[in-house]
């Protein structure tokens, strides 16, 4: 079985988040994803996770790989990623559509959504309850810089990291160019520079804290802490404000395991956590990803990451993952699924 490794775990050999790893081996190739580009289909873009076509009839074809951002880097390709990704998204959609309509036409492919085109509103919407992160626009190291107004919010002294807020705040960012970074913003920055009109900031920050509290209440009922997360919106052919891009996955959020949370915060160690932040914190914890080179990530720290996405999407869902079949590599089953729900393009 040359050129092949294990990468299963079983979440649920161990509980809903258990670690239990199965000898199964596969050929790598044909289990990630690292690009999806179809010369077939117009107008391609390129993110740092997701593959885009925008169609000439207003619907957006929207592919989730296998890459893995962090730090406004492409860092590696993690096994299952995008279809994890994807999957998680589309429950999170169905699961809030009372509150706000999505951009998804339909999902031809574990990997992939046909949308609506939008007019993207400039403005990432991050909602936090706890007081933790990593990243230049995290509160965290913001806070412990020194800094008492953050996003134009007063927080008092004496809070630690991973402390839970006294409320659930909005901290938005403008949206920075592929290899920029995301910039702290107030809401009365928000409307002075004309990003939003009033009446839409009032009715993007209610809609994002009202699909955060859905959030909550479904990740708890699953032993699971919604820290923060963050929303795209835009808007339709009739200015209606539509949920896009991804919601609640662990890309776009943080979850921390609710049974140790308590324990962890009272002997001062990070939480235990089912998102990015695992790889985030890997590489803080070796460099300054802001001004140092990344160092190669190990095949076994990718292992454990996409272990990791897959206990989350089972958790988070209730689902059971569905790998793919190892007798078609993901690449050709996307390109199939895509071709035939779009055959005028493909024939």
């Amino acid at each position: 079985m040359e050129g092949r490794t294990d990468w299963f775990r079983n979440p649920h050999n161990q509980g809903p988040v258990g670690i239990f790893l199965t000898a199964v081996k596969m050929d790598i190739s044909k289990v990630s994803l690292g690009a999806a580009q179809f010369p077939e289909l117009p107008n391609f873009e390129q993110g740092k996770v997701r593959e885009s076509y925008s169609l000439p009839d207003g619907r957006r074809v929207m592919v989730a790989t296998d890459r893995q951002s962090a730090f406004d880097q492409v860092l590696a390709s993690v096994p299952f990623k995008g279809q994890v990704l994807n999957q998680t998204a589309r429950f999170w959609f169905e699961q809030t559509v009372d509150i706000c309509p999505n951009h998804v036409i339909s999902y031809p492919d574990p990997n992939v959504i046909i949308a609506r085109g939008l007019l993207m509103l400039p403005v990432e919407m991050v909602v936090r309850d706890y007081i933790t992160g990593s990243t230049e626009t995290s509160i965290w190291p913001m806070y412990e810089r020194g800094e008492r107004v953050l996003y134009g919010i007063e927080f008092s002294d004496g809070l630690k990291k991973n402390q839970k807020l006294p409320e659930t705040i909005l901290t938005p960012t403008t949206k920075a160019a592929q290899g920029d970074h995301d910039a702290p913003i107030t809401p009365e920055g928000i409307v002075a520079q004309g990003l939003l009109s009033q009446t839409q900031w009032e009715e993007l920050a209610q809609i994002s804290l009202a699909i955060f509290a859905r959030g909550r209440e479904v990740a708890a009922k699953n032993g699971l802490i919604l820290v923060d997360t963050k929303y795209e919106f835009g808007l339709d052919e009739n200015g209606v404000i539509t949920l896009a891009d991804e919601v609640h996955t662990p890309d776009s959020s943080r979850y921390w395991l609710a049974s140790s949370y308590e324990q962890r915060l009272a002997e001062g160690k990070e939480p235990e956590s089912l998102d990015k932040e695992f790889l985030r914190l890997w590489i803080a914890g070796r460099c300054d990803p802001y001004k140092d080179p990344i160092p190669e990530i190990p095949e076994e720290t990718i292992r454990e990451f996409s272990d990791k996405y897959i206990a989350l999407y089972e958790t988070v869902t209730g689902q059971k993952f569905v790998r793919p079949d190892v007798d078609q590599s993901v690449a050709e089953r996307v390109r199939a699924n895509v071709a035939a729900a779009l055959p005028e393009y493909f024939s």
